[in-house]
């Protein structure tokens, strides 16, 4: 009786001499190859076999993965060892900030921090233009009463790029097309993190009297009530044709274009932190820029109704008006005669 065509194929595979992937040293699979993929590649491989999720699941590799994905953590000695401590280790801290942050619905079941940390990343044409590190105190009461804002840039500050500023009408589509960006909210306190970025812009304008270009990226959360989470980057030219950062920021807005306070943002970002992550790894900012659009939609259909009512109490109280005029009228001539 012959051997089943499979035991065939392997003995023949043994007498040629032939390398089995198993057979490599896992130093050498990860030094070599491990430690040069992404970290959405590097999560695929690990469900491959046994030997490569106990090769892919190696903390030095998932700290390697942070740090490039984000240079930010990277400069931050603080940041670097809160990626360690994080239940789960690097690996964890990279499955809570790299996708898409859903809305939430669940209730916090930790106390709000008392402090945030951002780590925000800024590239254009696939090189880093942009890094920094910002923590933000939420206790005290101008906090919680004033509206929210994170500036990473003071007033008179500019980041110079090495690149030349995009003029004339192209520019707002080749920012929309080449910058991507990254904002990381660590909660240090509860050890969670999210991106509030959509990856890619959602839309892009040139101010007509400055000229400087505004590219925004947003995230929609919320839960009962719908909001914006906007950031802000302002881009120009200086002098020498060369493109400078001139401003980057974060605030939160309602379905109203009103900016919330600290304290209503922090009850949104606090629930947020504690959500569910979409685990889309391909077109994320397509998928950021279809969920903008629809919080348009929803903003607009929102504005139309409030118009329409406000019409109709505009016509009920020119009609009660007109009533008034005309019994007024009827009772002055009729009581007179």
């Amino acid at each position: 009786m012959s051997p089943p065509p499979n035991t065939t194929a392997a003995a023949a595979g043994d007498q040629s001499g032939a390398t089995l992937f198993s057979d490599v040293h896992g130093d050498v699979v990860e030094a070599h190859i491990l430690a040069r993929l992404d970290g959405p590649t590097l999560a695929a491989a690990s469900c491959a076999s046994s030997q490569l999720h106990s090769l892919c699941s190696q903390d030095h590799l998932w700290a390697a993965v942070c740090h490039s994905t984000w240079p930010s953590t990277a400069a931050s000695p603080r940041l670097r060892h809160l990626i360690s401590a994080f239940p789960g280790g690097p690996r964890s801290f990279f499955s809570l900030s790299f996708p898409l942050l859903l809305p939430s619905t669940a209730t916090p079941t930790t106390s709000p921090p008392p402090e945030l940390i951002s780590a925000v990343d800024i590239h254009y044409k696939n090189k880093l233009i942009f890094s920094k590190v910002q923590e933000t105190e939420t206790t005290t009461s101008w906090f919680r009463c004033s509206p929210f804002r994170v500036d990473l840039l003071d007033l008179k500050d500019t980041v110079a790029t090495a690149f030349r500023h995009p003029d004339g009408d192209c520019s707002c589509a080749e920012l929309a097309e080449e910058m991507t960006l990254s904002w990381v909210l660590i909660d240090p306190l509860n050890q969670r993190a999210a991106n509030l970025s959509s990856h890619k812009s959602v839309s892009v304008q040139r101010h007509w009297l400055s000229g400087e270009v505004q590219v925004q990226f947003a995230t929609v959360l919320g839960a009962s009530e719908t909001v914006q989470c906007g950031i802000v980057v302002t881009c120009g030219g200086s002098e020498g044709g060369e493109m400078q950062v001139r401003e980057v920021s974060l605030q939160v807005e309602d379905m109203d274009g009103m900016h919330l306070t600290g304290k209503d943002s922090m009850d949104i970002l606090h629930q947020a932190l504690g959500g569910k992550k979409e685990n889309i790894i391909k077109d994320r900012e397509v998928e950021g820029r279809r969920r903008y659009r629809e919080y348009l939609e929803m903003k607009r259909n929102r504005r139309d109704k409030k118009l329409r009512i406000e019409g109709t109490l505009d016509m009920l109280c020119v009609a009660f008006g007109f009533g008034l005029t005309v019994a007024a009228a009827s009772w002055l001539f009729f009581g007179s005669s």
